[in-house]
């Protein structure tokens, strides 16, 4: 089940798999009790995520920091945060226990790199790992 919260006052070099599978036979290698707390220093925001498996995919699988430009994840974030946040406001039409919680996102407020940057991989990881589509762009690592 996943957990997400926002509150606002709210290179190493690797090869990448382009397989975007996360599997039940992968389940027991991801890590239990996944807590990634997501702050930034030149902001005063901070996302908390906890989802198992969620910090080591983003180590192992996401792109680097810098790989995606702060101007690209706002505008990602933006459209994914909608549909989101239209989705936890219709629980039987979606399923109520993977959008728990409403995410608190102004398109306005400048989050830093780091916020928007984890925020994104996080989309892209719940949507591979639980088979969603919240927007017409496919998940891309």
């Amino acid at each position: 089940m996943p957990f997400i919260i926002l509150l606002v006052l709210i290179a190493s070099c690797k090869s990448y798999n382009n397989n975007q599978t996360i599997s039940q036979e992968n389940e027991t290698s991801l890590v239990e009790n996944d807590t990634v707390v997501i702050s930034s220093d030149e902001s005063d925001y901070e996302i908390i995520i906890i989802e198992p498996g969620f910090n080591s995919w983003l180590l192992t699988t996401a792109r680097p920091e810098g790989y995606y430009s702060q101007e690209w994840l706002e505008s990602r974030n933006a459209i994914l945060v909608q549909s989101w946040n239209q989705r936890n406001l219709q629980p039987s039409a979606f399923d109520p226990t993977l959008y728990e919680l409403r995410i608190d996102y102004d398109t306005r407020t400048d989050y830093g790199y780091e916020v928007n940057y984890k925020l994104y991989n996080y989309f892209v990881y719940f949507q591979i790992k639980h088979n969603q589509r919240l927007s017409s762009f496919m998940p891309r690592i």
